[in-house]
Order: C-alpha cells, then sequence, then structure tokens
C-alpha cells in the first residue's frame, strides 16, 4: 500500500523562527520540515486536538527479488 500523499504549503516565517527551528531539528536529527510538523502535531496535542499516529514511512531499500 502506498503512502498518501502529503500536502505541500509555502509558509512565510519570521528569519529568526526559522532559524531557531533549523537549531531545534538539527539537535534533534530532523530536517526541518519534519521539524515542523512535529511541533505543529506537538502544539495540537497541547490544545487538546486528537490525530491518528503518521503511518511510519518504509526507510532502507527494497528487498531483493530472486
Amino acid at each position: 500500500m502506498a503512502d498518501a500523499p502529503r500536502k505541500a504549503y509555502p509558509l512565510r516565517v519570521d528569519p529568526a523562527l526559522w532559524a531557531a527551528v533549523e537549531r531545534s531539528a538539527a539537535a534533534e536529527l530532523r530536517s526541518v520540515n519534519a521539524q515542523v510538523e512535529c511541533l505543529l502535531r506537538e502544539a495540537l496535542a497541547e490544545r487538546g486536538v486528537k490525530l491518528k499516529q503518521p503511518t511510519p514511512r518504509k526507510r532502507g531499500r527494497p528487498p531483493k527479488e530472486n
């Protein structure tokens, strides 16, 4: 089953805020995109908004076919 397509959204952000997100992402070994998604999920959870757990993305090489 293929992953559901992800929504692309252009975002204008204050440069200081973006720099802080970049530092936070680097500290947690995430991409900036993954960090923004994580921060949004945390903020929504804090407000009581319930979301389904994201489906883990498959990583690594596909198995060899014999």
